[in-house]
């Protein structure tokens, strides 16, 4: 990989009651060389995570508290407003994802070859933790019926790990609060015709009963999402 040329990487973390591993993911994230600036998102967190957020004491860190809950996608949307380095990617408060990944997600990025990367969690001969076989069903068939509206041949359109020039988020005009944040920004990206890469990175999922969020209804929603903004994009490359 190419020299740096010093951090370039805005780390945009969504956060909603993640007081058992937020201070863990924020040493991991502030100790990648990567990291120019760490914009932490809480989206009205009720189990004292607001509390641990005022103890990180580091210029790069900037903290905004969302007045309620509104979703993730709100509040990656509000993260992605404020980014100010060369590259953004979104970051999970838990310990799923491991920021020593930048190294290979960035590198596409670095030399110039993309404009956005996914961090795929099935293409990879890394480390992953063996969880739920519904679960992965529902990410691969969710993957699959948005590349079939895109014509993009991603693995992974759900991953967490999405990097950006920044300039290509400046381009997205986001609307899902939810998780429909996620094939909203996949068909919007395809619909503008951005350089999309993909690398294999590591997982580490957790379990519900470790505070795993989404669920089924979330897939159903991502569904309509995944159809709302295909058509869409279809649409726009037949012009």
């Amino acid at each position: 990989m190419e020299e740096t040329l010093g951090p370039r990487l805005c780390v945009v973390m969504p956060c909603y009651n993640e007081a058992a591993t937020v201070a863990e993911m924020v040493k991991r994230v502030l100790a990648s060389p990567h990291t120019a600036e760490l914009v932490i998102v809480d989206d009205g967190s009720t189990d004292g995570t607001r509390g641990l957020l005022d103890g990180f004491d580091d210029s790069r860190v900037r903290i905004i508290l969302q007045p309620f809950n509104v979703g993730k996608g709100a509040a990656i949307r509000r993260g992605f407003e404020v980014a100010s380095a060369e590259f953004v990617i979104v970051q999970d408060a838990d310990l799923e994802y491991d920021p020593n990944d930048y190294d290979i997600i960035l590198e596409p990025l670095l030399n110039g070859s993309a404009d956005v990367v996914y961090g795929s969690r099935f293409q990879s001969g890394r480390p992953r933790r063996v969880l739920y076989f519904w679960h992965s069903v529902g990410n691969r068939f969710l993957t699959l019926l948005s590349n079939m509206f895109t014509d993009l041949n991603l693995t992974d359109m759900e991953t967490c790990y999405k990097a950006f020039r920044t300039e290509v988020v400046r381009s997205l005009d986001l609307r899902e609060n939810r998780f429909g944040i996620e094939p909203e920004i996949t068909a919007k990206v395809a619909a503008g015709g951005w350089r999309i890469w993909e690398v294999g990175i590591s997982y580490s999922g957790r379990t519900y009963a470790e505070g795993k969020k989404i669920n089924w209804r979330d897939g159903v929603a991502a569904l309509g999402c995944i159809v709302k903004y295909g058509v869409s994009t279809r649409r726009r490359r037949r012009r």
